[in-house]
């Protein structure tokens, strides 16, 4: 009973409380529930990406089941329960919480849906390439220091020798005592920028970093409104950041019932449950919370995600839409709190200072691997001057070791008498007869001198930190090479922010684009108006195979829709098409928006304001045209939306912006053109899912060759100068005999006019009285005779001009581009040929006409290919 005694020791329970308590926090802290800033990992998944590198579970090697892992990770490194590290090793493995998932799992990891992922005895594994190449490469290179696992048996890294900012990378979450983290993912490609922006100017700003890494980039792509959070997180270390999912409203059709409206989601913002969503709308709709929502279903699938929320008749979808995001988890924030582990304290970071952590642990790994190689480097040389000075004294040193008694007699005296270590001595009485021989001589000569080199490469190495910065940049420049994606996540202005418009003027600019993809912007200046019949000026510098496709004339603030052949819309503000001199070749388009490498962009739309009131008149190669509410495009997906549906075959090729009273007229290759209302009449609203109807009669080798809009107004006036002619027989009144009539004079004739030009360089104006409006579907009417050529003449564009202060850009299939007058192109009647208004070399043609406008506010030129 005294020995009990002895062995109790008094002591304050507050002291105590105190003091077991903090050990337990710093031990939650430290080991369990923050990730390091150096390789943004936490314990857990250190221990089971370094337990799958040492079983050789490489991404080229077969893969092993997860209960494996799991219990190497268990017996090894990580004493505590198996459902822990299952879960840390699934969350690795999916593509919809990791922005760069370090591990390739096959079979059932869970879904966006919250669906359990399959137990860890059926579920099999392996590490992703970006994990080898970024995360454990060098790792037996002495990179990083080793500890002794929980019972002394083993030995663990204390962090990976990351090469890339892991951390900001695909983020972390965790919640401490007292303390939790929350990081969003980036995009790796930005990541890379900004740590090379870094290395090239360590004075660097926070908001100049945002040039590079502009917002998280979440796996599961959605939307981010305003940039003020973002910078917010980025220098302060903490910021709530507005998440949003991506929804658009369409047209559905429906068999046997009137086509709806409906509210298609297509993207969730981050860490969304995709079924709750479901059934929190459900539940709103039942408490008649949000009206208008006839029907909800889940048509996702394996080549993408979509929730279809059909709309009732009489519901307004914008505003079905808003209190989706108002009421719901379609909008969301994330709360960035920028927490971690920096020499083993918790530090909340910014952004500089995330790189700057993480740039001073490469230095510190390359000088510690570098260190390594030039040991290693120098014991190889070491052994091999001890195989030179033998080689040297070859019989010597045989007949010394043949008279020695034993092994060792023969090691002291070789030390001895040659000044030899103990290592080289050792290496001498090992060498084989056969590397006695003059090749093998030779090799053991060349590989010193090389290694004379890479000593003396490696010593400028650790002399000189511009050495190491060198090879960090080169490193993760050839990462970003292998492994960056493009940008998920579109980062949106939020109301009341200050726009990218607010600080740029509002420029008159062309726009080009070859048929092999290249774009640029030029400001209209550029080219000052010439004389009618001479050459121009090279307005792209063009390969031999390669032609100017398309060129409009819009403003810098416009929006400018991407038409392709497929019949799908992308969007780009025209500011942000980089601005190209007339030499330069201009931009790839496919750095700028993902269209297919079958795709073509076949017409170019700008657009200063999405209105309900307009249309976009859409005309196919084979002659089918349709109209669409130019507001259906006003919210255009980062991958493009279905502007029309195509039958097999055909392809969409012509573009253009109208209202319901305009008129249009199309013409073809042949010279014939037609002239009809843009009303429901002739042309009803569609919905963008659909075909259209039939624009014109083409005889046989004829084709379409474009369209352009008359405005109302114009064709109200035209109504009005035909005296005596009420208004719904204007069509008898515009006969074909005025048609014919002979050359107007500019004098007794205004605008509008019908400009046309041919393939030849010719052209003219005829007054649009000319063209009779006829019903849709017609042959049309004559609108150009050609000249009797060596070379076959065909008309190459037919515009509308309205404005006898317009000008024109005219571009040719090799790139010459020539600004001039309208007015000095002459007005002729349809049966005339034109006049000369560009000369031409023999193997060149017209091929593209902008009209230019006297004055930018509000008004947009657009072009015929």
């Amino acid at each position: 009973m005294a020995t009990s005694q002895e062995r109790i020791i008094p002591t304050d329970l507050r002291n105590e409380m105190s003091r077991s308590y903090l050990e337990y926090a710093m031990s939650v802290i430290v080991g369990r529930a923050l990730p390091d800033a150096r390789d943004g990992l936490k314990p857990v998944h250190r221990r089971i990406l370094y337990a799958m590198h040492e079983l050789g579970l490489a991404s080229d090697r077969p893969f092993r089941k997860c209960a494996r892992v799991v219990g190497e990770v268990l017996g090894k490194y990580h004493p505590h329960g198996d459902t822990a590290v299952y879960d840390a090793l699934v969350r690795m493995a999916q593509d919809f919480s990791m922005r760069a998932p370090l591990i390739d799992g096959h079979g059932n990891f869970g879904s966006i849906d919250n669906d359990p992922p399959a137990a860890m005895r059926y579920t099999e594994c392996r590490l992703q390439a970006l994990t080898s190449a970024s995360l454990l490469q060098d790792i037996e290179s002495e990179t990083v220091d080793f500890i002794d696992n929980f019972d002394g048996s083993q030995q663990e890294p204390t962090v990976l020798p990351a090469r890339l900012p892991q951390l900001l990378l695909n983020g972390s979450s965790g919640i401490a005592v007292g303390m939790a983290t929350n990081i969003p993912p980036h995009n790796l490609g930005e990541l890379i920028d900004g740590l090379v922006a870094l290395i090239h100017n360590p004075e660097i700003t926070g908001l100049q970093l945002m040039q590079y890494i502009h917002g998280p980039d979440f796996p599961t792509g959605g939307q981010i409104l305003g940039v003020a959070a973002i910078k917010e997180a980025y220098t302060t270390g903490r910021g709530s950041i507005t998440m949003r999912g991506v929804a658009n409203i369409e047209t559905i059709e429906q068999r046997g019932r009137p086509d709806r409206e409906a509210i298609i989601i297509t993207e969730l913002p981050y860490q969304t449950n995709k079924a709750a969503l479901i059934e929190k709308i459900a539940e709103l709709v039942n408490d008649k919370r949000i009206e208008g929502i006839a029907d909800i279903r889940d048509e996702s699938d394996r080549d993408g995600m979509r929730i279809v929320i059909e709309l009732k008749r009489d519901a307004y979808p914008r505003v079905v839409l808003n209190n989706l995001y108002k009421q719901t988890p379609l909008q969301a924030n994330f709360g960035a709190n920028m927490l971690a582990l920096v020499n083993g304290e918790p530090q909340v970071l910014t952004l500089k200072q995330f790189l700057q952590v993480f740039l001073d642990f490469r230095v510190e790994s390359i000088t510690r691997r570098t260190r390594y190689e030039l040991r290693k480097a120098e014991e190889r040389d070491h052994l091999l001057q001890g195989l030179l000075i033998a080689l040297a004294q070859l019989d010597a040193i045989i007949q010394l070791i043949r008279s020695a008694a034993d092994t060792p007699t023969a090691k002291g005296e070789l030390i001895a008498t040659y000044g030899l270590s103990e290592v080289q001595a050792d290496a001498i009485l090992q060498m084989q007869l056969r590397r006695l021989t003059a090749l093998e001589a030779d090799k053991i000569r060349l590989e010193h001198e090389q290694l004379q080199v890479q000593i003396a490469d490696l010593r400028d190495i650790l002399a000189r930190r511009e050495r190491i910065l060198e090879i960090i940049e080169t490193e993760v420049k050839q990462l970003k090479e292998r492994f960056a994606t493009p940008r998920r996540t579109v980062i949106t202005h939020a109301e009341g922010e200050l726009d990218d418009t607010d600080l740029i003027a509002n420029e008159k600019a062309i726009i080009l684009l070859t048929e092999q993809g290249y774009i640029k912007r030029m400001p209209v200046n550029t080219f000052e108006a010439q004389n009618r019949a001479t050459r121009g000026k090279a307005g792209a510098k063009v390969k031999e195979d390669d032609n100017i496709e398309h060129f409009l004339s819009c403003c810098d603030h416009d929006s400018i829709l991407f038409f392709s052949q497929r019949g799908v819309v992308y969007c780009l503000k025209a500011y942000q098409i980089p601005v190209g001199s007339r030499t330069s070749r201009g931009t790839p388009i496919v750095q700028m928006l993902p269209i297919p490498k079958e795709e073509k962009i076949t017409s170019i739309v700008p657009v200063s304001e999405f209105t309900s009131e307009e249309y976009l008149v859409m005309l196919t190669n084979g002659g089918f045209i349709k109209k669409t509410e130019l507001s259906a495009f006003s919210n255009i997906r980062a991958n493009g939306l279905i502007a029309i549906s195509l039958e097999e075959g055909d392809q969409l090729r012509w573009v253009r912006r109208a209202k319901e009273e305009d008129s249009l007229i199309v013409g073809s290759l042949q010279g014939m053109a037609i002239h009809f209302r843009c009303n429901h009449e002739q042309l009803r609203p569609l919905g963008r899912a659909t075909r259209g109807v039939r624009a014109m009669k083409l005889k046989a080798n004829d084709r379409l060759v474009g369209m352009d809009i008359l405005p109302a107004a114009v064709l109200a006036r035209l109504h009005q100068e035909v005296d005596g002619t009420e208004a719904g027989d204007i069509e008898e009144s515009l006969t074909e005999e005025a048609a014919e009539s002979t050359e107007t004079s500019n004098s007794n004739s205004a605008p509008p006019w019908v400009l046309i030009i041919t393939s030849n360089g010719y052209g003219k104006r005829v007054p649009v009285a000319q063209f009779r409006l006829q019903n849709r579907a017609g042959q049309g009417i004559m609108a150009t005779k050609f000249k009797n050529l060596k070379n076959q003449d065909t008309m190459a564009t037919l515009h509308i001009v309205n404005n006898d202060d317009d000008e024109i850009m005219m571009v040719t299939s090799r790139g010459i581009i020539i600004r001039q007058a309208v007015n000095a192109i002459s007005i002729q009647s349809r049966s005339a040929t034109g006049v000369r208004v560009q000369r031409l070399d023999e193997d060149d043609a017209i091929t593209g006409v902008a009209i230019v406008p006297p004055d930018a506010e509000g008004v947009t030129g657009e072009t015929e290919e």
